[in-house]
């Protein structure tokens, strides 16, 4: 079983008046993934971007794209979604009724799959579902909205997912994303997770320094 740790910037916390720039940094000083979030101001109070950012940044940029849908029925546009450019797509368990179905259909397109779930969602629903996934990301903030703290309650959330997945023998990625600075990064590695969202935390400043900066402590940290 290889899992790797990676650092996936999410671009909602970019400077949208030099979006290309703040991309090419971030990739250029090593984060793996581009984290892209979208939001239809439904599932989340947040409007973000959709399809024609997306497409339009897959024109200048071969990175791997982890395209998070924070929307509502997202089974109706993964095949859109796919055709942009995404390397992954994750919907929220709360947002998809039939979200078994919605990952076989992502599955369609040879691209990941991965569920997310809120806080307050517990792991159970992942009963019948974890073997089918690539990944898990457990939002440690209530999603919509950047900048916001990490939820203490969730670090006893990612151990659990972790000892379930090890009971299973597979790779499937744990990604947490929300509130992920110098003050919990080294909480939630510890925890399990090795696929870290972090917005602010890059953008903020020096986002090439930040880069070096998060990957030096991820590289101290073996995947289990």
């Amino acid at each position: 079983m290889q899992r790797n740790n990676i650092l996936a910037p999410s671009i909602l916390s970019a400077n949208f008046n030099h979006l290309g720039e703040d991309i090419n940094c971030v990739i250029q000083a090593g984060a793996q993934y581009l984290h892209i979030d979208v939001m239809d101001g439904m599932f989340v109070p947040s409007i973000s971007f959709g399809m024609p950012v997306i497409r339009s940044i897959r024109k200048e940029h071969d990175c791997f794209f982890d395209v998070h849908l924070m929307i509502q029925n997202p089974e109706r546009y993964i095949e859109e979604f796919a055709k942009c450019g995404a390397d992954s797509i994750t919907i929220h368990s709360e947002a998809c009724p039939h979200f078994y179905s919605a990952i076989q259909q992502i599955k369609k397109h040879n691209i990941r799959a991965a569920v997310a779930l809120n806080p307050a969602t517990p792991l159970n629903v992942l009963d019948y579902i974890l073997n089918d996934l690539d990944m898990v990301l457990l939002m440690t903030v209530n999603p919509g909205f950047g900048g916001q703290t990490y939820i203490p309650e969730m670090t006893e959330k990612i151990q659990t997912l972790r000892n379930r997945i090890l009971s299973t023998g597979k790779a499937i990625d744990i990604q947490v994303d929300g509130g992920v600075n110098d003050s919990t990064i080294h909480t939630v590695l510890e925890a399990g997770a090795n696929v870290l969202v972090a917005g602010s935390a890059v953008f903020k400043g020096n986002a090439e320094e930040n880069v070096t900066h998060y990957l030096n402590i991820l590289n101290q940290y073996q995947t289990y």
